[in-house]
């Protein structure tokens, strides 16, 4: 395998919106004893913080600060960047998520992998994104695993005692592993350009860490091993992903300790939340009870009359508890049990995801237009839940690179959505399909678009064969 590239960024990360200007980090990455040169903006000079290195290439920070404009930027290494800031009028929002796939992802061509991004990028160029979020699954680091050789049969290698040289050595590999993963990721030129001009906002969840993280059936996630994993996960997440380390979290944090690291971010008539899915999760909850706290604290201390909140693993889907049930009567089914006890909707979860639905509802119902974003199932698809204020929609975008399953997979997760689903009394909750389609999942590669125009929001997917679909109005 080709050596990861030395030479990344900048990389857009918003921090926040105050004062009429956004905060915001670029980072940057170069060799060893090569320092990136300063940064220009607004007519003033940014030099670079180092934060990081690892394998020969150190992280830089930028800190730097534009005002609220739909034309405005910064000029890097001789080229200039142009970047739409502009959150408090009319804005458009791009929502990605599972950006790549488990298995072979590197070698994937080019033009097939990132072809999703490369249409993202001429949205762009047409009409400017102010933000970019991503919804979990940013990086597959499921191969990661193959970096050491007590690694390698991972979540098997967590069972077995190791010595602390062989653990050591073990978690130094896996740091390299993560680093060289996120660096071929942000290399890549489609995802490059744009993340050197449209600002983003990311959440994470398992494949970011390991497939099927917080649900695996042993609790290998608390071994010497699984928490060595964690460790180079989460560093290399809040490195590449928020352009920060570990001490330096950045404004918004749900929880100030940084045991987990859910965020919000308020602009001028909306608040984005994301909560942590993944730090905390074990097989019988998805947050801790801190993490819950937090979240709710958060919640009642006001919002904008819009609510964006992104569920890593959608909050609105069908009733899979039953099936979740079967599979453990069925000992070759066991290897994807995991998979399901990963949804809100798991027996295991259920008094946990009524609390959760019941806070969005009050919120809706208190003036606060909550819409949930969401990926991980690598389908298109969208819910409602019935409130006294009207429904609370949920949107699912999923995948920016990883292919779709075969329609026939989608038909069968349709025909159990069909069922209907009522988990809080007077709350029913229902999926449909996207607009202008007739299957509730649609099977596409997809991203999705949200605009607000004169007050209100719409949204639509763009579909890697359909096209864009006609707008939903939120």
């Amino acid at each position: 395998m080709p050596e990861a590239p030395d030479r990344i960024g900048p990389v857009l990360v918003l921090r926040r919106v105050a004062g009429g200007r956004a905060e915001l980090a670029a980072l940057v990455l170069r060799p060893e004893g090569e320092t990136p040169g300063p940064i220009t903006a607004e007519g003033a000079t940014v030099a670079p913080r180092r934060r990081a290195a690892c394998d020969g290439v150190a992280a830089y920070r930028y800190d730097l600060s534009l005002p609220v404009d739909s034309a405005t930027g910064y000029r890097f290494e001789g080229r200039d960047y142009p970047v739409s800031t502009d959150v408090s009028g009319e804005m458009r929002i791009a929502f990605v998520s599972c950006n790549g796939e488990e298995h072979g992802d590197l070698s994937r061509a080019p033009a097939e992998r990132d072809a999703m991004w490369a249409r993202l990028g001429a949205r762009h160029r047409a009409a400017p994104f102010s933000l970019l979020l991503h919804g979990g699954d940013q990086l597959y680091a499921d191969e990661v695993t193959g970096a050491h050789p007590a690694t390698r049969d991972w979540p098997r290698a967590a069972r077995r005692a190791l010595a602390p040289e062989t653990l050591a050595e073990a978690a130094d590999a896996l740091r390299r592993a993560y680093w060289a993963r996120y660096r071929d990721a942000l290399a890549r030129p489609d995802v490059a350009w744009l993340a050197a001009r449209v600002p983003s906002l990311a959440i994470w969840d398992d494949h970011d860490i390991c497939d099927g993280w917080g649900s695996l059936l042993h609790g290998e996630e608390r071994t010497p091993l699984g928490r060595a994993l964690f460790a180079a996960a989460r560093e290399a997440y809040l490195l590449f992903q928020h352009a920060t380390v570990a001490g330096d979290l950045p404004p918004g944090r749900l929880d100030p300790t940084g045991a987990q690291l859910g965020w919000r971010v308020d602009l001028p008539g909306l608040t984005l939340i994301a909560p942590d899915l993944r730090s905390e999760r074990t097989r019988r909850r998805i947050m801790s009870p801190e993490a819950r706290g937090a979240l709710r604290a958060s919640l009642a201390a006001g919002a904008a009359e819009r609510v964006l909140l992104i569920s890593s693993v959608p909050l609105l889907g069908p009733r899979l508890s039953l099936v979740e049930r079967a599979m453990r009567l069925t000992p070759w089914m066991e290897k994807y049990e995991d998979d399901l006890r990963d949804q809100w909707q798991s027996y295991a979860h259920r008094a946990e995801w009524r609390r959760m639905l019941r806070a969005l509802a009050r919120l809706h119902e208190a003036g606060h237009a909550v819409t949930v974003l969401s990926g991980e199932i690598h389908l298109a698809t969208r819910a409602e839940m019935a409130t006294a204020a009207g429904p609370l929609h949920q949107l699912v975008a999923s995948g920016v690179a990883h292919r779709a399953p075969p329609r026939a997979y989608a038909d069968v997760l349709g025909t159990l959505a069909r069922f209907g689903e009522t988990p809080v009394p007077g709350h029913p909750i229902r999926l449909g399909p996207l607009p202008g389609a007739r299957r509730i999942y649609t099977a596409e590669r997809n991203v999705l678009i949200l605009r607000r125009a004169s007050g209100a929001w719409r949204a639509a997917w763009d579909l890697e064969a359909s096209g864009e679909t006609p707008e939903l109005t939120l």
